[in-house]
C-alpha cells in the first residue's frame, strides 16, 4: 500500500468545529495581518478569506463581520454586501483561474456539514470538469497544485481590482 502524507490536514480533522472560545471569523479580521490570515478583502460589513482546507485552488469564503449563524439574521445592508462580494469573488476567480463552473453555498449547522457552525459564511468553490478524481474519493486526499500563499497573492490582487471597478470603496487590506 502506498501512502500520501498530508499533515497540513490534521488541524481540520482534530478541530472542535466551532466550539472554540474565540470565533476565528470574528478574531482574524481585527488582527491587522490580512496576508498571514489569508484575508483577501475587507469590506465594511463582510470580508473574503481563503479556506485553509480548500476543495480546490481558489476556494474562498465570504463572511459577515457580525457573529451570526443564520442568514435570516442578516440586515439588508449585510445581505447586499455579502452578495456583492460573493459575485465579485466569482469574477476574480474566473479571471485568475478560469474555472468551468462554481459551487456557491452555505452549510448551515453541523448536520449540513458546517465546520464552523456559529458564524455564517458563504463558500465559493471553483470547479473544473474532472476535478474530482480517485484521490479524494478513494484515498481521502486532495491534491492542490498551488501553495495557499500563491493563491492568496493572485486572488487578493484580482479581488481588489474587481471591487475597485465596482466601486467597492471602504475596503481595507493589511500585510
Amino acid at each position: 500500500m502506498k501512502y500520501l502524507w498530508a499533515p497540513w490536514r490534521l488541524p481540520y480533522i482534530t478541530q472542535s468545529g466551532g466550539t472554540e472560545a474565540v470565533c476565528i471569523f470574528c478574531a482574524l479580521p481585527r488582527e491587522g495581518k490580512d496576508r498571514e490570515n489569508r484575508i483577501l478583502y475587507q469590506g465594511e460589513r463582510v470580508f473574503a478569506i481563503l479556506n485553509t482546507f480548500p476543495y480546490n485552488s481558489g476556494h474562498l469564503m465570504v463572511v459577515p463581520r457580525r457573529h451570526i449563524a443564520d442568514p435570516a439574521d442578516l440586515d439588508d445592508a449585510e445581505s447586499l454586501e455579502l452578495l456583492r462580494l460573493t459575485t465579485a469573488a466569482m469574477q476574480a476567480i474566473r479571471e485568475t483561474y478560469h474555472p468551468e463552473g462554481f459551487n456557491v453555498g452555505l452549510n448551515l449547522g453541523r448536520a449540513a456539514g458546517a465546520g464552523i457552525v456559529d458564524h455564517l459564511h458563504v463558500h465559493v468553490v471553483p470547479r473544473w470538469v474532472g476535478d474530482t478524481n480517485f484521490m479524494p474519493v478513494l484515498g481521502q486526499v486532495k491534491v492542490l497544485p498551488e501553495d495557499l500563499t500563491e493563491t492568496y497573492d493572485r486572488l487578493a490582487a484580482a479581488l481588489r481590482a474587481v471591487m475597485g471597478k465596482r466601486g467597492g470603496g471602504g475596503a481595507t487590506t493589511t500585510g
